[in-house]
């Protein structure tokens, strides 16, 4: 009878932990896309440092920065030893999933009227989309789209 009964037990207890091994991985699987679910259902964060991703230089390029309710944007030269103010702005964060996400920001005219090269324009519009902050940007007659993904 102990013959018969240890093959059959053993097979049990080899049924059983392979069906633990599978209820932990349905269970992992469930709970990887809740958290997925979690992060799908809030909005963006686009707060942090940003930099142009489609500069032709290597020298000459735009950074941002969004903190709070504000964006701040300079041209960057000199290998970055040289900043020079572009834009300082209100920011509104994205409330909504909903992409593309467009704001208008108006322009802080006491952080940018002494600004050499700071735009001169009361309002800018953003677009968050894919990822990447676009807008556009002038300096000496030429407009150009800046786009900026996320620094590292």
């Amino acid at each position: 009878m102990r013959k018969i009964l240890a093959p059959i037990s053993l097979a049990f207890l080899i049924f059983l932990v392979g069906c633990a091994g599978t209820a932990s991985t349905a269970e992992s699987s469930s709970e990887t896309t809740s958290n997925n679910e979690v992060a799908q259902s809030v909005p963006a964060d686009l707060t942090g440092d940003w930099k142009q991703t489609n500069s032709q230089s290597e020298d000459a390029y735009q950074v941002a920065t969004v903190r709070d309710e504000v964006i701040t944007i300079d041209w960057v030269t000199n290998n970055g030893d040289t900043k020079s103010t572009y834009w300082v702005g209100t920011f509104e964060a994205p409330t909504t999933l909903q992409e593309p996400y467009i704001w208008s920001s108006k322009r802080d005219k006491k952080a940018t009227d002494t600004a050499l090269l700071a735009s001169t324009s009361d309002s800018k519009e953003f677009t968050f989309d894919n990822e990447q902050i676009s807008y556009e940007a002038g300096i000496l007659g030429t407009t150009t789209t800046v786009r900026l993904s996320k620094a590292p």
